[in-house]
């Protein structure tokens, strides 16, 4: 259908030529000016329809920019100027183009400048590394493409933080003068459109370019969820050779002039600026001489300096790893643009063929809007080895980074593509849980919160057992090693981890078969005790076990496992059984739940259930499927998308799975939550329940798995190799400049719940009024608090005076524990902001302003906190923070 379609504008490009040699002075009419005008135009509106009716496809939100968590930018709607552009978490980051064809403007992408016609978009389609919108009007036809070369292969590559922007116009009936506008809000820099903005023009070799970033350059000084990167630079460059001007304006001011003129005004907006208000923009215009059929593009570069904090070290991302700097990315990506982009149209072609193939052309059109998202909620950086790493984080749930049951379903997408890929996000996980500091005999939850990977903080974090996760995290990490060892065809990546993977296998044989009141990884439905599915995960995880102790040459113990797990399957049949379906819990009778996880058996070739099992649950999950979907279970209507693309496999029969996953494809066409794909809603509504852009729908390529010539295909093509990876960083060398209330029982403040004066951090401002107490300040029960004064009010304010002894104060920082927001102030100065919670003490660096304004002697401290919800706390101190001596 593409061809034709392409074959049509052909035919229609010809026409035009036809009818202007007709009219020349010497016309020679050839035969296509015979053709009806009419008749082309009805066959290529017939073609678009065509193309639309085969699986229609309306993504809820639609990637442009898919590079990382912070550098993702989406559009939220049918067309490209229904709505303007925005960042994941739905605040804006805003992308424009307008095009001025013979004089008139019209909109290509952006809602605004309001007054501005759009050019009519004919066409929309999604493929796993590009985005390509058509429109076509005044004569025109115009392709925007946005290439993120998310090229597997090759992480070089893959982990370029770059998308190159596109743009193709032909002229349908003659030659038109015209010119493209774009620009990119200031806003992508900034967490808050309040924060100062500063840019500069530059040239790199044969790019022009506008760099652009906050003033303050916090590096990594923030964590949480609803976050967007205020440190680092945005790139914005293009060959100098398609370039007319490039200006960083107002950028209602700038779209004003070239809706006017076609030109850019006549100057820079004063800097700093702010992302509000009056917005600078990085602006280009192109101006496309009339010649007839062109093309123009530019790339969108963001170079963050550090991406994640790992064990309190801050690790670049792994592009830079080889002291690379941001002229040397973009000088790359500008020489591989051509190749890259046939790249990229080959691996499309390819990878939707196998996807079609082995799930038909809805499967193939979600698992291509899945693909930038699971890899645009992650990072891979460099370890001090310079070997790649991978950490995912939760978007739209609370923020946790390199998360257990998050990597676990995300897994199947790395896992196609090779050891790489597969063995990023381990290494950091399994270093951590073969630490010192992970005390239990089951595997963590998660690293901490995004960007900084210090330590788990879910549930009872690294102090107590209290709602963590034993048997689902211990099983999650037993199928993945042996779903690595089956793609290698060894055990030798687990053998790095052997003493965790054995004693995650004893703690399954002991505690996996019948689970106790705990959590699994689908924790917003609470605890549940003789959880049927979580077994049927410790089975699968146990009989992972067995086949790694078979390749490396432990029969017997691998004879036990296998066993075991054999055993423990009969046991779960007999069991959890209830008629027509298998039961949520075993002491459940009438109930039911997906058994996804059991999905590994045949993966896996472990083949420890009877095919009876899946047949069975299949026919009821048919009878129980809603409009939009297959509940997780008999409790709600809600349902996990991941989940379901799973559960849809068991069978391996074409038309089960097509059953379970048309309701998917028809949720995600009519759902009307416009932000992207989301794998938690409800099933009779459409409605988003929760989760947002989460990396969990890499899970969609489970059903390829199952193929084993096309994951060997794939796996195969790992050009990485990645090994020798570095151990878990040394912690850094700490020391106490200020105590907290760990640190000393008899720390007083001066304190109020009242909202105070507005000068109430500054120096001279007299608190004698205000309360006094011990620290720390909250309510008893939270988690890692030292409660010596009740603090119970939405807010509290405080402040104290304390001396900073003489000495080589490298680095100080805030040693502080924060339950929610908090805001810090020294000597009057504003000195750093937190979001959130945290669930013990931790670092928090000063910004510049800070740590000026700290001096040897007396020194006035003070900070508000804001409490919403749950446990509330504050304290803090001062500490200084050396690297650790390697």
């Amino acid at each position: 259908m593409k061809h034709v379609r392409q074959l049509v504008v052909f035919l229609l490009k010809l026409y035009a030529n036809a009818v202007a040699a007709a009219n020349s002075p010497n016309p020679v009419v050839p035969l296509a000016v015979c053709l009806p005008w009419a008749a082309l135009l009805a066959l290529q509106i017939t073609v678009t329809a065509a193309e639309d009716n085969l699986s229609s496809f309306r993504p809820p939100a639609v990637p442009l920019v898919a590079c990382d968590p912070y550098f993702s930018i989406w559009s939220p709607a049918d067309k490209l100027t229904d709505a303007d552009t925005v960042h994941w978490t739905g605040k804006p980051h805003r992308l424009t183009s307008l095009i001025r064809i013979d004089g008139k403007t019209y909109r290509l992408m952006g809602a605004s400048p309001a007054n501005v016609p759009a050019l009519p978009q004919t066409r929309l389609e999604v493929l796993p590394t590009r985005t390509t919108y058509e429109f076509q009007g005044a004569g025109l036809y115009v392709a925007l493409e946005f290439v993120t070369p998310a090229t597997p292969d090759d992480l070089d590559i893959l982990c370029r933080p770059v998308t190159y922007v596109h743009w193709v116009i032909n002229p349908l009936e003659r030659t038109r003068e015209v010119s493209i506008y774009f620009d990119a809000a200031s806003e992508i820099v900034v967490n808050d459109p309040r924060q100062e903005v500063a840019w500069s023009e530059q040239t790199m070799g044969d790019l022009d370019v506008i760099k652009m970033g906050s003033k303050e350059q916090p590096i990594l000084a923030k964590k949480g969820d609803d976050l967007r990167i205020d440190w680092g630079y945005l790139y914005t460059a293009v060959p100098k050779a398609d370039t007319s001007r490039k200006l960083v304006p107002s950028g209602a001011v700038a779209r004003a002039s070239f809706v006017a003129s076609g030109k850019l005004p006549a100057g820079h907006t004063r800097q700093p600026g702010t992302a509000g208000g009056d917005m600078p923009v990085a602006t280009f215009v192109f101006e496309i001489p009339p010649h007839g059929d062109d093309e123009r593009w530019l790339m969108l570069a963001y170079d963050d300096l550090y991406s994640i904090q790992y064990m309190k070290q801050n690790l670049q991302p792994y592009w830079r790893r080889n002291g690379r700097e941001a002229a040397d990315l973009l000088k790359a990506a500008a020489r591989d643009y051509r190749s890259l982009m046939q790249r990229c149209a080959a691996f499309d072609e390819e990878l939707m063929a196998d996807l079609t193939r082995a799930g038909g052309e809805k499967y193939a059109k979600l698992a291509a809007l899945a693909y930038r998202q699971c890899f645009a909620a992650g990072k891979f950086v460099a370890d001090d080895n310079g070997q790649p790493i991978q950490f995912c984080k939760e978007n739209h749930s609370n923020g946790c980074i390199g998360t257990s049951d998050v990597f676990y379903p995300m897994a199947p997408q790395f896992l196609l593509f090779g050891p790489s890929l597969a063995k990023s996000f381990l290494v950091p996980f399994m270093n951590y849980a073969a630490s010192d500091r992970w005390k239990f005999p089951f595997a963590p939850h998660d690293l901490g919160t995004y960007p900084k990977a210090n330590g788990q903080v879910y549930g009872g974090g690294e102090r107590t057992e209290e709602n963590q996760m034993p048997v689902e995290e211990s099983g999650n990490l037993l199928i993945l090693f042996g779903a690595i060892a089956q793609m290698e065809g060894n055990a030798g990546f687990a053998g790095l981890y052997w003493k965790q993977l054995e004693q995650w296998a004893e703690y399954l044989k002991a505690k996996g078969f019948n689970p106790g009141n705990q959590l699994c990884t689908d924790d917003f439905a609470g605890h549940l005790a003789h959880n049927v599915n979580l077994s049927a995960k410790a089975i699968c995880g146990l009989g992972a076990f067995a086949q790694l102790c078979e390749l490396r040459g432990e029969k017997a113990r691998a004879d036990e496992y296998f066993k075991l797990a054999r055993g423990f399957a009969q046991r779960w049949v007999k069991e959890a059984g209830d008629g027509d379906h298998f039961r949520l819990a075993f002491d459940k009778a009438g109930t039911w739940s997906q058994k996804y996880n059991l999905i590994w058996d045949r993966i896996l070739d472990l083949n420890l259930f009877p095919p009876e099992v899946a047949r069975k649950e299949m026919e009821f999950y048919k009878k129980a499927r809603n409009k939009y979907g297959l509940p997780l279970d008999n409790r709600k209507d809600y349902t996990k998308l991941d989940w379901i693309t799973w559960t849809a496999t068991l069978t391996q029969d074409r038309a089960d799975f097509e059953r379970l996953i048309d309701p998917v494809f028809r949720f995600l066409n009519e759902t009307p939550d416009r932000s992207p794909m989301t794998d938690w809603y409800q099933t009779k509504t459409a409605k988003k329940v929760g989760f947002t852009a989460r990396p969990v729908v890499g899970g969609v390529f489970a059903q390829v798995l199952y193929d084993k010539a096309v994951w060997r295909k794939y796996a195969s093509r790992d050009r990485t190799k990645a090994a020798n990876w570095a151990p878990i960083p040394k912690p850094p060398v700490v020391k106490t400049v200020t105590p907290t209330a760990r640190e000393d029982a008899n720390i007083e403040w001066r304190y109020t719940t009242q909202k105070p004066a507005e000068d109430w951090f500054k120096p001279d401002f007299d608190a004698g009024a205000w309360k006094q107490g011990k620290a720390g300040f909250g309510t008893r029960g939270t988690p890692g608090a030292v409660v010596r004064t009740e603090w119970n009010t939405p807010d509290i304010w405080l402040r104290r005076e304390f001396t900073l002894p003489e000495g080589q104060w490298n680095n100080v920082q805030l040693w502080m524990h924060h339950d929610e927001d908090a805001e810090i102030y020294v000597n009057g100065v504003p000195a750093a902001a937190v979001r959130g919670y945290t669930t013990d003490y931790e670092e928090v660096p000063l910004n510049a302003a800070g740590r000026a304004a700290l001096k040897p002697g007396k020194n006035v401290i003070a900070a508000h906190c804001l409490q919403t919800g749950g446990g509330q706390y504050i304290d803090l101190g001062l500490v200084n923070v050396d690297p650790a001596q390697k």
